[in-house]
């Protein structure tokens, strides 16, 4: 008897030998099961949170500006009407040419922004729920004249959307603009552009100086952004075609290598930042190969693999992350590269 048992132990013991691989997805499964069930309460909790969002139409209403109507318009819009100016300096504006076209193709483009408002309610929710202590904003649409500069400008509870930044990359108004910077002149870049100012703002100015320390920074804006806006693709949050993200994604492993290779991570030279992590027509690695297809900005790309290694591998919460110095978050991330 104490034979079959053995026997029937061992029979038990080689089965789960020869079933360890299908043992181990069944236990990442468990895990991806989990990790999506702890996703879907807090993504519960979020849509409970009361939010009371609205747009105001400034760009409409400076479209029907008038000498009558000046003096309430200024009154409610302070910000938007730089003292310096007379009222007369207001009224040609309104009738200029230019300004008559910009209102016209907004008006076309933009004639219900229901959707926006949408995303918009889902985006401070989401930002509530990780810093309740951030109030809902006062949201304002201009036009400004294609000031592709400040897209989106976020001072003191008020975002100002200029929405004649947002007509489409191969919008007429925006020939002559180098072809990497228009490429995100499209509406579904709206909200990631917003989210990209109250992620700036949370993370606060760089102060590491050094390339790893600027690596890191921009990775805990694009962690925040994943938070935030979670229902948009990757390669939006990045401001990143699909083609360039999936680039990036599949030389993540020869992009870190020429960083460890040079011995890159502490060199405080600021060429390094254009070259990248700064906008561009592509990364240069010097190297006509690569040069010729990798896309701008890759460093944000691992500065943000970084920052999510070390929040999966650590027990930190979100203000603790924003503390943590590049190099604390870069030797307990334990990060490596796929490959």
């Amino acid at each position: 008897m104490a034979f079959l048992r053995n026997r029937n132990y061992l029979k038990r013991y080689y089965n789960l030998s020869m079933n360890s691989a299908g043992f181990l997805k069944f236990i990442i499964l468990f895990c991806f099961l989990y990790s999506c069930k702890n996703e879907s309460k807090a993504e519960k909790e979020i849509a409970e949170i009361p939010i009371s969002i609205e747009i105001e139409r400034f760009d409409q209403l400076f479209a029907s500006l008038t000498e009558e109507n000046l003096p309430n318009l200024k009154a409610n819009y302070q910000f938007l009407f730089s003292k310096k100016y007379a009222d007369t300096t207001w009224i040609n504006k309104s009738k200029d040419t230019i300004q008559l076209e910009l209102n016209r193709e907004v008006a076309n483009a933009f004639s219900d922004l229901s959707k926006e408002k949408e995303y918009l309610h889902k985006l401070f929710q989401h930002i509530k729920f990780y810093f309740p202590e951030i109030k809902e904003p006062r949201v304002v649409t201009i036009t400004s004249d294609v000031d592709y500069r400040n897209k989106v400008v976020l001072s003191k509870g008020l975002i100002i959307i200029a929405l004649d930044t947002y007509l489409g990359k191969d919008h007429h108004f925006y020939e002559g603009i180098q072809k990497y910077i228009k490429q995100n002149f499209e509406r579904n870049q709206i909200l990631p552009d917003v989210a990209s100012m109250y992620a700036k703002n949370l993370v606060g100015p760089i102060r590491d100086r050094t390339f790893l320390g600027n690596l890191v920074s921009f990775g805990k804006e694009l962690y925040l952004k994943d938070l935030f806006i979670p229902d948009f693709e990757d390669a939006q949050k990045m401001g990143y075609s699909e083609s360039q993200y999936q680039w990036v994604v599949a030389n993540e492993s020869e992009i870190w290598r020429y960083f460890i290779d040079r011995q890159l991570l502490y060199s405080t030279d600021s060429d390094l930042l254009p070259r990248f992590l700064y906008p561009g027509p592509f990364s240069k690695f010097y190297l006509e190969e690569i040069d010729k297809e990798a896309p701008d900005r890759v460093g944000q790309y691992i500065g943000w693999r970084i920052v999510a290694s070390y929040m999966k591998n650590n027990n930190v919460s979100l203000r603790q992350l924003l503390l943590a110095d590049a190099e604390t978050i870069f030797n307990n991330s334990k990060y490596k590269p796929a490959k």
